[in-house]
């Protein structure tokens, strides 16, 4: 199981996921994007129909009828409705239910940082947990940085 914590200090959110979720899905994969945030998860779902004009990212919030059929499915539970497993926490907020998954992608700004440090060495005793820090230079370039 592979956790990457994203540490956002020079690209947003709304540039960082797309690019995510398009290799997903490119590779044959699905995704869950988890939000506690009922206003955050429709700005992603909005999001995820515009970031690029020449691109499409087929997508939908859970609760509707194709839920399962869905490539990225956007919820406020780690539920994977549409059997995705790669899970994508877009609000700062880590949940062990991630594990449950083959990939986890933590996002997180400096109004997190604590929280996503506690579950950094949290997940450091865990067997079978590889851990890797993604860092952005000045440039918004990422770097792995552990």
């Amino acid at each position: 199981m592979q956790v990457d914590f994203y540490h956002l200090t020079v690209t947003p959110l709304d540039r960082a996921l797309p690019s995510i979720a398009q290799r997903v899905v490119a590779s044959g994969g699905r995704l869950l994007v988890v939000s506690d945030d009922a206003a955050q998860r429709t700005a992603i779902d909005r999001l995820l129909w515009t970031f690029a004009p020449d691109s499409f990212l087929p997508h939908g919030q859970a609760g509707s009828e194709n839920d399962a059929g869905q490539p990225v499915l956007i919820s406020e539970a780690p539920v994977p409705a549409n059997a995705a497993r790669n899970i994508a926490l877009i609000d700062g907020r880590w949940r062990d239910e991630a594990l449950d998954f083959d990939r986890a992608f933590h996002f997180f700004d400096g109004e997190r940082i604590v929280e996503a440090r506690e579950a950094w060495k949290s997940l450091g005793t865990r067997d079978g947990v590889e851990r890797n820090y993604w860092k952005q230079d000045d440039n918004g370039r990422w770097s792995k940085a552990a």
